[in-house]
């Protein structure tokens, strides 16, 4: 302990332990230590510039410079003289208890907010320590980058110790991303600490067709302890301000949330007036603005379906994805444009030699949480000129091609794991000669498959791009540059996901922030644009959770 002493500053002080005894003398063995009183302490020792952790004049300690003390809660403390040699006093401090109290404040506000209630139950020194407001001052802050003043909020009534203890600990599981279980339409939900509060905003998609708008933010709930001394869970859904709701762990990452007064969910007009206030808010115009009579339905089929959700909702942890240095572009998530069914949120990762889109919001056709994209990195394209590129039958000339090579390639692989499973004699002579079989074919394919330029010439950093005449694009505005093309597949289906299949395309790469991909059998063309918006709490612990959070999305909704 007096090697731990001497690291954190102490050295061979004597005077701490004096000066302590003394202020316990003054104070009485059962007072409890406030923060106030340890600054007074420093602060009159700054003053009379004596020794680090000294005493007053009379113990004899040699004085030094205001640059030599010790300073309460920035950690920093004198490496010089600490006491006169000649005096006399009490031996070395010999434990953690023997420390002066504005290093102990200083060394417990370094230990995690879960180890602080063990160090309660060590004495009731340590008891009383923790009573001091910078150790959960601190621990709101690293834990939860709390930004704003604790000091004034302190003043207002609520001490960063029961804000720790009873709201941002307790809730602490519910804070990061989350997918609400809306059927086939899906969610993006972000829960984070505001101030005194944990809300949980819905984001929602720009409207239609402006993909490169921010996304719009709705609460759809908050917790606070702004009116008594525990935590109130409160609705927001409504236009009828805050109201009376719950919130219940289901099982780890996972939770619900109930809301007790759903009549503030009502509005005068009935369900008429209700309509016409989503819309507006969803698409950012009236039904009569709508001339797509397909595309009336879909928005109404929407409205009743998601209304259901309005009293009580179950939400699923997801991730962001990781990054890796061999990443195309940084992964993460994006708006696209989807048609009739407008801008949706999907999850775009790398795995290996292929780049998936995931759908985090969804449609009765493709579902969120379906794979709406799959793009072979290990397939560039390079574009003819722009005169070429306006023809859809060149480019379907160039996709096809590489996708009839694929099919072969898994028709040769299908033939060669058949062949291995005849009998354990053979399997070793057939699969031995299916795979040379196979890399000659592959080897040839290649050769010949392969779009000319593409095997032996870079691709330009950017070039030249249009879409092809009778591609359909819900946005005219997008980019007439693009840095590389991939041979991909999207996920097609009927109403209720019937007949789902994967058609061929083409994914552009614009820049950093946007890809579009080319629907060739639907003649369409889909523009992604990044979020931007700031995602604590979100990151996947590694990619094993982040596949395994994958394959658990696409089970919701199969």
């Amino acid at each position: 302990m007096a090697v731990c002493a001497r690291l954190c500053g102490v050295g061979q002080s004597r005077r701490c332990r004096r000066r302590q005894r003394h202020n316990q003398q003054d104070q009485g063995s059962d007072s409890d230590m406030d923060e106030e009183e340890e600054e007074r302490i420093v602060g009159q020792r700054q003053a009379g510039n004596v020794g680090v952790c000294g005493g007053g004049p009379e113990s004899g300690v040699a004085t030094a410079g205001p640059s030599d003390a010790c300073e309460y809660g920035s950690g920093r403390v004198n490496r010089g003289s600490f006491l006169d040699r000649t005096s006399t006093g009490p031996p070395n401090p010999q434990s953690l208890s023997e420390l002066p109290p504005e290093l102990l404040v200083e060394i417990i506000s370094l230990l995690p907010g879960t180890a602080l209630p063990n160090v309660a139950l060590v004495c009731k020194k340590f008891r009383q320590i923790l009573n001091t407001e910078t150790i959960w001052r601190r621990r709101c802050i690293e834990e939860f980058g709390m930004q704003q003043d604790l000091r004034k909020m302190e003043v207002g009534g609520v001490c960063s110790r029961d804000l720790y203890v009873k709201l941002l600990h307790p809730y602490r599981h519910i804070l990061g991303l989350w997918q609400p279980d809306i059927g086939p339409y899906g969610g993006l939900l972000n829960v984070v600490v505001d101030g005194l509060f944990i809300i949980g905003w819905m984001y929602l998609p720009p409207h239609d067709p402006r993909v490169e708008d921010p996304m719009r933010r709705r609460p759809l709930f908050r917790i606070h302890m702004w009116e008594s001394n525990k935590a109130t869970v409160e609705c927001m859904y409504g236009h009828k301000g805050p109201h009376k709701g719950d919130i219940q762990t289901v099982k780890k990452d996972e939770f619900s949330t109930k809301c007790n007064q759903t009549d503030h969910h009502r509005m005068p007009g009935g369900r008429q007036e209700e309509f016409r206030t989503w819309l507006e808010e969803e698409w950012g115009r009236t039904l009569e603005e709508i001339f797509h009579e397909h595309m009336q339905e879909l928005i109404l089929m929407k409205f009743i379906y998601t209304s259901q959700y309005d009293n009580c909702l179950t939400y699923r942890r997801i991730y962001l994805p990781p990054t890796m240095p061999t990443d195309l572009l940084q992964p993460g998530l994006f708006k696209g444009t989807y048609g009739s069914h407008g801008l949706e949120i999907i999850m775009f990762s790398f795995h290996g030699t292929s780049a998936r889109a995931t759908k985090l919001t969804g449609d009765p056709n493709v579902p969120a949480g379906q794979l709406t994209l799959d793009v072979d990195l290990s397939r560039p394209l390079v574009l003819p000129d722009l005169e070429h590129q306006r023809n859809i039958e060149e480019l379907s000339r160039l996709v096809l091609g590489v996708h009839e090579e694929v099919q072969r390639e898994a028709e040769q692989q299908a033939k060669d794991s058949s062949a291995t499973a005849r009998s354990t004699a053979e399997a070793a002579c057939d699969g031995a000669s299916g795979a040379e079989d196979m890399e000659a074919d592959h080897g040839a394919c290649s050769d010949s498959c392969q779009p000319g330029p593409s095997s032996s010439t870079h691709p330009p950093e950017a070039q030249p791009f249009t879409l092809p005449l009778g591609v359909m694009a819900r946005n005219e505005v997008y980019p007439r540059t693009c840095r590389k093309c991939f041979y991909g597949t999207g996920l097609i289906a009927g109403h209720g996901f019937t007949s789902p299949e994967r058609t061929p395309g083409l994914f552009v790469l614009f820049d950093e922030d946007r890809f579009g991909f080319i629907w060739l059998e639907l003649k369409s063309f889909s523009l992604y644009s990044r979020l931007t918006d700031h995602l604590a709490h979100a990151h996947a612990p590694n990619m094993e959770r982040f596949e395994a959070m994958l394959r658990n999305m696409q089970s919701w909704t199969s």
